[in-house]
Order: C-alpha cells, then sequence, then structure tokens
C-alpha cells in the first residue's frame, strides 16, 4: 500500500531563519534545523521483512572515524550476517560542496598547524557559533544531502562525525521519516568532545564513558536516549588471540625481551624518529653489552620515516613496519605502547592491557584523553623522548611490578565488547519500531531550489 501525507510548506529559507531565532515564529532553542512541523513525503509500506540498510556516515578526519565506522559494520556481519546490508560512506564527499567536501584535506592541515586547529575548536564551542554555522550549511545543502540518502535509502543511520547528524536529521524530519528511521551517534571522541556531537533529535547517543554522557545530559539529551557501552574498536580485538610467545614466534620477534611498540598513528606523526633513537640507547646495557628490550616501531604511510629509521644501525632487536592492518596482533606481542593519545589506539591498548606512555595530543578532542589513562593508573604522559625512552627502561628493568600493576588497571578500564552492544542496542531499536518499511524519499527539488544563496 503506498501512503501519500501532502500539506503546505515553508521555504527552507524560513525555516533556517527560525532556526537562528530570526523570525518571530522562533523557538529560543537552537535544534539544529530538525523542525517539529514539517509534512510531506512518500513511503511505500512493505509488510514482509527483509534486509534493511545501515548507513554509517563518517568523514576521514583522523582515523578514528571511519575505524569506528569500520568496527561497526563488522560487528553487525559478526552478529547478524545477512540480516543488515552495512554501507560506510562520506557523503559529505560525495553529495555536497565546498567546505564540507573538503573536510579532510582542512583537518589534516589544521592539525599540522595545532594553534590553528585549537582556534577552530574552541572558537567553534559555543552554542550561538556553531547553531548558525550548521543551519546555514543545512539550508546550502539539504538537497544534495536528500539526493545522498535518496540513493541508499537506509533503514538505520548511523553517524560518527559530529557534523554529520543535523542535516541528515532535518531530511528525514522533512520528509516526515523521523518516525521510521533509527537515527544513532557514536561518539568517538573518549573524554573531551565538542558540543556539536550532542543533537537532541538522535534515538540514541553512545557515549564512550561517563564523562561523555555527563556532557550529553547537560546538554539537552534524556537519560533514555544516552547509553554508555565504551569506544567502538574492532570485534578482532575481541577475540581471543595466541599467547604472547605464540605471536612473537608468528611476527619473528625475540622470544626472550620484553617489547615495546611505538606509534605515529596512521600517518606516521609525531616525534617517532627522535623517541626510536632514544630507546634504542635506553634498551641496552652498556656494562653487559647486551640490549635489555626490543622495539616495534608502526610508521603508517610515512615512508620517509620508515627509510629514515632502517638506516639507522641498532643495538637492539628492531620491527619497523608502515600501514598495519593486524594491530591486534602487534599489540598483544608487546608489553607496553607508546602513541599521542588517539583514542582508538587507547582502546585498543586497554584491552591488550599495555601501559601507554601518551608523547602528544591534538588540542582540543584529545586533551581529557591524558588525565582519563594517567588518572586510572593505565599509563603516564611524557612529552621528552629521552624521558619516555628512560621510562620504558625502568619497566623492562628495576620498575617491572609498576609496568604488571599499569597493566592490570589497563584491563580494568578496557570495554572489549562496546562495538557488540552498541550493535545489538541498535537493532532492538529498530525491532521495536516493527517491520521495516521500504523507505522512498520524495524529490524535493523546486522547495530545496529556490533557496537563495
Amino acid at each position: 500500500m503506498v501512503m501519500t501525507v501532502i500539506s503546505p510548506r515553508r521555504s527552507i529559507t524560513e525555516k533556517v531563519l527560525q532556526s537562528l531565532s530570526l523570525s518571530p515564529r522562533s523557538s529560543s532553542r537552537c535544534s539544529y534545523g530538525v523542525l517539529e512541523e514539517e509534512r510531506g513525503t512518500e513511503l511505500t509500506q512493505l509488510g514482509a521483512e527483509r534486509t534493511k540498510t545501515v548507513l554509517i556516515l563518517m568523514s576521514d578526519t583522523g582515523g578514528g572515524h571511519r575505524a569506528s565506522a569500520e568496527a561497526i559494520r563488522d560487528a553487525f556481519y559478526h552478529e547478524y550476517g545477512d540480516d543488515y546490508r552495512v554501507l560506510v560512506k562520506d557523503v559529505w564527499k560525495e553529495h555536497t560542496g565546498w567546505p564540507l567536501n573538503d573536510m579532510e584535506r582542512s583537518y589534516k592541515f589544521m592539525v599540522k598547524h595545532v594553534q590553528l586547529w585549537k582556534v577552530a575548536f574552541h572558537g567553534t564551542s559555543p552554542s550561538w557559533v556553531h547553531c548558525v554555522y550548521l543551519a546555514a550549511l543545512a539550508a546550502y545543502y539539504a538537497k544534495k544531502v536528500e539526493a545522498g540518502l535518496m540513493k541508499y535509502k537506509p533503514d538505520i543511520i548511523i553517524s560518527v562525525h559530529p557534523l554529520m547528524q543535523h542535516i541528515p536529521l532535518w531530511v528525514l524530519k522533512w520528509q516526515e521519516l523521523h518516525k521510521k528511521v533509527v537515527f544513532v551517534t557514536v561518539i568517538t571522541d573518549l573524554n573531551t568532545c565538542h558540543p556539536t556531537w550532542f543533537n537532541t533529535s538522535v534515538t540514541r547517543c553512545y557515549c564512550p564513558s561517563e564523562e561523555v554522557a555527563k556532557r550529553a545530559l547537560l546538554k539537552g539529551l534524556e537519560s533514555d536516549q544516552v547509553r554508555v557501552f565504551g569506544l567502538p574498536i574492532r570485534p578482532s580485538f575481541c577475540r581471543p588471540l595466541l599467547s604472547k610467545e605464540e605471536l612473537r614466534e608468528e611476527l619473528e620477534m625475540d622470544m626472550a625481551l620484553p617489547a615495546v611498540l611505538l606509534m605515529g598513528g596512521g600517518e606516521g606523526m609525531g616525534p617517532v624518529k627522535k623517541t626510536a633513537k632514544a630507546l634504542g640507547d635506553a634498551l641496552f646495557d652498556q656494562s653487559l653489552s647486551r640490549p635489555i628490550g626490543q622495539i616495534v616501531i608502526i610508521c603508517g604511510r610515512n615512508q620517509m620515516l620508515a627509510s629514515a629509521l632502517q638506516a639507522f644501525e641498532w643495538k637492539v632487536p628492531v620491527k619497523i613496519r608502515g600501514f598495519e592492518t593486524q594491530m591486534e596482533k602487534w599489540m598483544g606481542a608487546c608489553d607496553c605502547i607508546i602513541t599521542k593519545a588517539g583514542p582508538g589506539t587507547i582502546a585498543e591498548a586497554l584491552v591488550r592491557g599495555l601501559p601507554i606512555i601518551l608523547n602528544d595530543f591534538i588540542p582540543g578532542q584529545e586533551v581529557g584523553n591524558v588525565p582519563y589513562v594517567v588518572e586510572n593508573g593505565a599509563g603516564v604522559f611524557s612529552k621528552s623522548p629521552k624521558d619516555t625512552a628512560n621510562t620504558v627502561g625502568e619497566w623492562f628493568g628495576p620498575k617491572v611490578e609498576e609496568l604488571m600493576q599499569m597493566s592490570e588497571c589497563a584491563r580494568r578500564l578496557a570495554q572489549p565488547d562496546a562495538v557488540f552492544n552498541i550493535v545489538r542496542d541498535i537493532d532492538d531499536l529498530a525491532r521495536k519500531r516493527g517491520p521495516m518499511s521500504s523507505l522512498t524519499y520524495s524529490s524535493m527539488t523546486s522547495s530545496f531550489a529556490s533557496i537563495p544563496i
């Protein structure tokens, strides 16, 4: 049966003005352009069960968004097989224009000029600022985003990026699909996060920690909208692994020496070279003329870094790797990790029980990750390559008990089942809405095309 509901529509411009409190009919509360009175959609109702489509919205602005999106995708397949068709898409890059389709390049530029990113992060934090630019972007790109949703026709939308909520929610509200489509947000910042993560119109907001959940409630979400399951990490981290000895044999590592894992993220950023050289000195016992530890260095896509390290003459066993897809094995084979304060790497290291030395962080979203690790006894913070190397040398020598204690704290802080709990809760939400419909997004070309630029 096809049911069409039609009622008068006001222009998008008028709605944007209302969301900005520039119209006498507007409310004082900023709702990111998700409006209550809109009508007008065409739905095709099918009673039969079918494969449901899940659209995960992400952007490669930092590796964590894609990693979380792919973890959720893999968990859906692991738990429900062919019941769900899961698509991971950057709808902004595919269906919008500048600046949304250029976020990846802009982000990489700003984090390389870290003070610029700090200004951008904090400058857009006040609600009156981000409400204005989000509503303006929605007015400009709603039609293009709607075209993306028409292409994929999702039954469930999962946003793993703070800027990928308000426009799709606006489109769903306009199409009167907001009660049919499950829309959830999975926050991928572990502790400190930008206020744009918190949209009160989502079905569910999954928070990685209690600290983030408290912020969500303060920003207006209801308690039944918020769940705290942890940060979603790849299901491969949740499966039982071979023993450390078996992993070291497989990875051709030294079987007797403790190992430190040194990472610079997917792009091989941070003081990796200086830290690696300092480790080479700290893990070689001059009095005995022998190594007391070994090093695994993950250079990511940074080929220049890998080449420079390979040319160095090492006194200790060293493995130099590029971009790795089996980090669970390398983490499982090591005894501690040195990394910047990226949330995904932290969450994975905690699951493996690795004490963490944080050597850098991105201002804004990663600031809170440092006290999250340090205050919970799972690691330390040091920006000095020499001090970092000396700490590892002590852990592999006289302070081995401290290393063991931090390993236990890391395991207690870990939430290995987070990604499975998230997808199970989403499945429960979908089932509570009854048999899913074959959703047809109606054409709104005439309405959106009339938006003045």
